[in-house]
């Protein structure tokens, strides 16, 4: 296993990497990505092991729904790359099953790959990023049809080696901070699209690739006008595969298009898992925002602001039970790795994505205009100022103007500012949009039972 250090030091490999078109040499002394880079290395430390066959527990797949239970709240704790990691590897895990299942002859080259891979990653300690979604070109047409063919990665050279890749993978978080990407197809593919059936392991600084990033963290400004952002940061990119040689080994589908999707589904099985238990702490987090605003703003006991708390408590109350309902009803691989229920963990996905905007409206109406007009907190700083805002930011009661500042700004920063947008986004488009959601409820909602329940009512069961 690797230190902080130690990890720090692998990233100093020859990687293309950029940030705000220039460059990266350092990723230490990079605005926007030390934070992150710092809060993946205090992950390597925590759980670092010096026995020679230490293996990071959080990787490895757990074998129950206790196990997977109990497997959540650690997750919540992780830094985002090694969450991503987790995903990543049990993602295969669960698409390796599912290929074996199928019966079809000419896949078992793949399984023993992906088992060894997986075994590798976890032995190496590395960290590893998903890469799913392409760049698309004119999504009305199919990716053989597209006008540049290079809009959806694809094979454009098989050697008897391994293959030849071009394209490029978009909104991938932690990319720049990663060791591997993993390459997958980003939806089902039709015979003919052979080439774009490609489903892969490249390190980040394989001769060919280079990453774009973008950010929200604040990059100027007071740290304490960013309670959340300015420590919980992570980077997005563009990774760009130009002519990316990938050997045999690193490959995991190749041209057989009727599997290309059983890697989509499972990557969106866990990336939504992962969602999901976001924003179960998302929820009860934005409902503690309301409470305490509330109270100091002094209408807790308003109707109409109790009723809106309400409504807050219960949406974040069913996504819990959702959560908790994809895990008791978990499945399990034939190697015993348990992994959560498809439709629960789709439904939760897609209703905390809907109702995130009302929970957002509810807590700005609590709030009030100062959740983007509050005073800086080097405002505070100033000894002229200090004691006009203490007097017109304060409500009385022990509630002093700086605390309520606080309040405010803790809102602002994680629903009305650069890092409240992007979970706007995210929240939606993570882990497949919402239509990906409906299709997976669509697929596995008991929709025979409810028609006969609806034929019994009417008197028509016979």
């Amino acid at each position: 296993m690797l230190t902080g250090q130690e990890y720090k030091d692998s990233l100093k490999d020859g990687r293309r990497v950029y940030f705000q078109g220039r460059l990266v040499e350092d990723l230490d002394a990079t605005p926007g990505l030390a934070e992150p880079l710092n809060a993946v290395a205090e992950g390597y430390d925590k759980y670092h092991s010096s026995a020679p066959d230490a293996v990071n527990p959080v990787v490895s797949g757990p074998r129950s729904v206790q196990e997977l239970r109990d497997r959540i709240p650690e997750l919540m704790e992780l830094d985002l790359a090694l969450n991503v990691t987790y995903q990543s590897l049990m993602t295969l895990v669960v698409a390796a099953a599912r290929m074996q299942d199928s019966g079809d002859g000419r896949v078992p080259v793949y399984i023993p790959r992906i088992n060894a891979y997986v075994e590798r990653a976890r032995r190496d300690d590395i960290r590893i990023v998903e890469c799913i979604t392409d760049a698309k070109g004119n999504r009305s047409l199919s990716p053989g049809k597209q006008d540049d063919p290079d809009s959806y990665v694809r094979v454009v050279e098989r050697r008897d080696d391994g293959v030849v890749i071009r394209g490029a993978k978009l909104h991938i978080s932690a990319a720049a901070l990663a060791h591997d990407m993993m390459v997958m197809p980003t939806k089902t593919m039709k015979p003919g699209e052979e080439d774009y059936a490609i489903a892969c392991a490249v390190p980040v600084n394989a001769p060919g690739v280079h990453i774009t990033n973008t950010t929200y963290h604040p990059l100027h400004g007071d740290p304490r006008d960013y309670p959340v952002s300015s420590h919980h940061s992570i980077p997005d990119s563009m990774c760009i595969f130009d002519d990316v040689f990938v050997p045999n080994e690193r490959v995991f589908l190749d041209g057989e298009t009727e599997h290309a999707a059983v890697f989509a589904h499972s990557l969106g099985l866990w990336e939504r898992l992962g969602g999901v238990s976001f924003m179960v702490q998302q929820a009860d987090e934005l409902v503690g925002l309301a409470s305490l605003i509330a109270e100091a703003n002094g209408i807790a006991r308003v109707q109409h602001v109790r009723e809106k708390i309400d409504e807050m408590m219960i949406h974040a109350t069913l996504l819990r039970a959702a959560l908790e309902a994809a895990i008791a009803n978990a499945r399990s691989t034939p190697e015993g790795y348990f992994y959560p229920d498809d439709m629960y963990t789709n439904v939760a996905k897609y209703q905390g994505a809907v109702q995130f905007t009302t929970m957002v409206r509810h807590l700005h109406d609590i709030a009030g205009g100062a959740v983007v007009t509050a005073p800086s907190m080097a405002d505070f700083d100033n000894p002229t100022l200090r004691p006009f805002l203490d007097k017109y930011m304060g409500t009385g009661g022990g509630i002093s103007g700086e605390y309520r500042s606080k309040l405010f700004h803790a809102i602002r920063d994680t629903t009305a500012d650069a890092y409240g947008g992007w979970h706007l986004v995210t929240n939606i488009q993570s882990g497949g949009g919402l239509y990906a959601q409906r299709l997976v409820t669509r697929r596995n909602y008991d929709l025979d039972r409810a028609r006969a329940l609806a034929l019994k009512a009417a008197g028509l069961s016979s």
